[in-house]
C-alpha cells in the first residue's frame, strides 16, 4: 500500500506540472485567422444617451463613389437604428395610453415614425471619416454619421403637436421619459 502512494505522488505531480505547461494555441496560429480592426469601433462611435451613431464603408474604384456607398450604407443604419428606437417608444407608448387602444392612433404612430425619421437623416452631420487606397488601386471610404437625439425628439414633438387626433392624448412628459429610458438602453448596449 505505501509502495503504490510513493508511486502515485510522483505521477500526480509530474502530471500536473505538465499540464500547468502546456497552453492553447491562440487561434490566429490554429486557424491561420487575423482580427482585424475597424474603423470608428471605439465608444465614442456608438449610439449613447445623445446622439444616434451609425458607421459603414464604401468600396470603389472611384473614390466619389466610394464615399457615396459609405455614405447610404450609414444612413440606411442610422435611418434603422432610429425608426427602431421611435418603434419601441411609440409602442410602449400607446399601450401606456389610458384613453383605450385605437387602431388608427397606433398607425399615425407609425406614420410619424417614419416621417421623423426621413427629417432626422437631412440632419445627420459627419462625425468622421477616412479613405483607405488598397493594393488593386480601389478605394474604402469609411464614415460615422451622427444625429442629436434632442433634434430627433423636437421633430417628434412637433409633428405629434400638430396632429389634432394625436395630440388629445398626448402626454410630452410621459412619451420624452420613454424616449430618454430607451436611449438610455442603447448607451448600456440593451438593445
Amino acid at each position: 500500500m505505501k509502495t503504490t502512494k510513493l508511486i502515485l505522488i510522483p505521477a500526480l505531480v509530474m502530471l500536473t506540472v505538465v499540464g500547468c505547461k502546456s497552453k492553447a494555441k491562440p487561434l490566429e496560429k490554429q486557424t491561420g485567422a487575423v482580427e482585424l480592426s475597424l474603423p470608428f469601433s471605439s465608444k465614442e462611435y456608438k449610439t449613447d444617451q445623445d446622439f444616434y451613431r451609425a458607421k459603414n464603408l464604401g468600396k470603389s474604384p472611384d473614390l466619389a463613389a466610394a464615399k457615396k456607398i459609405a455614405m447610404n450604407n450609414a444612413k440606411s443604419e442610422m435611418a434603422s437604428n432610429i425608426q427602431s428606437m421611435i418603434k419601441k417608444v411609440t409602442d410602449q407608448y400607446t399601450n401606456q395610453r389610458t384613453a383605450g387602444k385605437d387602431q388608427e392612433y397606433e398607425n399615425k404612430f407609425e406614420e410619424l415614425g417614419r416621417e421623423v425619421t426621413n427629417q432626422s437623416l437631412a440632419n445627420v452631420v459627419v462625425k468622421d471619416e477616412k479613405v483607405f487606397q488598397e493594393s488593386n488601386g480601389s478605394y474604402t471610404y469609411w464614415v460615422a454619421l451622427e444625429a442629436d437625439k434632442k433634434e430627433v425628439f423636437k421633430q417628434l414633438d412637433t409633428q405629434i403637436s400638430a396632429d389634432k387626433k394625436l395630440q388629445v392624448d398626448y402626454d410630452k412628459q410621459k412619451f420624452q421619459n420613454i424616449f430618454d429610458a430607451e436611449m438610455k438602453k442603447a448607451a448600456d448596449g440593451q438593445q
